[in-house]
């Protein structure tokens, strides 16, 4: 059986902000970002404080980079509709706080949003998306490119360098198969679960520090009941969701009834489209008088 680890949310708000475990982490982000991060700090916020009021189904974690580029990773369970301006909204803030007044604007901080999603989230059927921006000619499709002076300004080569970059990781929609080191990492963000030689960086590391019977009484404690917490909320939301999809049909029925009652189509042939009763077009039919 695999020995149960504990999840990575409540390891980014306990365990992952020693540096001690840093390691964890940039084996992540390493994996994700195709390239070797080294956390220089962990930026605190009031997003990354333990306050008694803290949304338990909303964590972030904001960390500095060697490039000097800030990384902000959110691990979202609640369903939001404007999960995407929120990202655009938490980057731009990132950018506006970490700006002196008296920098010049090549001195933008890049930033890199990366959002774990354990709920549905758009209608595409990948498990990780990847956004930037470019600038692209309207006639002739050409991309703009930085000229010498430029990347020697902004030191970068390219200009989605200098904007925000952000990652949608859609956990539900992994299939449970990893076909490489960073799918090594999805599975364990979505099963807790890592093999036994894993491979992806930092995973190792994880096995060691991220072991459930390692964690004390108190703390296993805290653990369960935040994972319950979990638990409960989506059964909440299953349930309002439900009951909402049922009341909004109920409503549309009665909205196209009350159109045919208008247009005085037989009641025998708007029971029959509708599915409503005779009591039920009769309440209707005096409301629409």
């Amino acid at each position: 059986m695999q020995r149960k680890l504990i999840s990575f949310d409540w390891a980014i708000k306990r365990i992952l902000r020693s540096k001690a475990n840093f390691e964890i982490l940039e084996g992540f982000l390493s994996e994700l970002l195709f390239e070797d991060i080294t956390i220089l700090e962990i930026l605190e916020s009031e997003s990354n404080k333990e306050l008694q009021d803290d949304k338990f189904n909303r964590l972030d974690i904001k960390v500095i980079n060697q490039k000097e580029e800030i990384v902000l990773i959110e691990i979202q369970y609640d369903r939001e509709m404007d999960y995407m301006q929120r990202i655009l909204y938490a980057s731009s803030k990132a950018i506006v706080e970490h700006m002196k007044e008296s920098l010049s604007y090549s001195e933008v901080t890049k930033i890199i949003s990366i959002s774990i999603l354990y709920f549905d989230f758009g209608s595409g059927d990948d498990y990780i998306y990847k956004g930037t921006t470019n600038l692209i000619g309207l006639h002739n499709k050409s991309l703009l490119q930085l000229n010498e002076k430029q990347k020697e300004l902004y030191k970068v080569d390219n200009v989605e360098d200098i904007y925000p970059e952000f990652y949608l990781i859609k956990i539900k929609n992994f299939d449970d198969n990893s076909k490489d080191t960073l799918d090594e990492w999805i599975n364990f963000l979505k099963n807790e679960e890592i093999p036994e030689n894993p491979k992806a960086k930092g995973l190792l590391k994880a096995k060691e520090t991220l072991d459930y019977l390692k964690m004390d009484d108190k703390e296993r404690a805290e653990y369960e009941s935040y994972q319950k917490s979990l638990h409960d909320q989506a059964s909440a939301y299953e349930s309002t969701y439900v009951i909402g999809k049922i009341e909004g049909k109920k409503e549309n029925t009665l909205e196209i009834a009350k159109k045919l009652l208008i247009a005085k189509v037989n009641i025998e042939t708007i029971k029959l489209t509708t599915g409503l009763t005779d009591i039920e077009l009769a309440n209707l039919a005096n409301r629409k008088g």
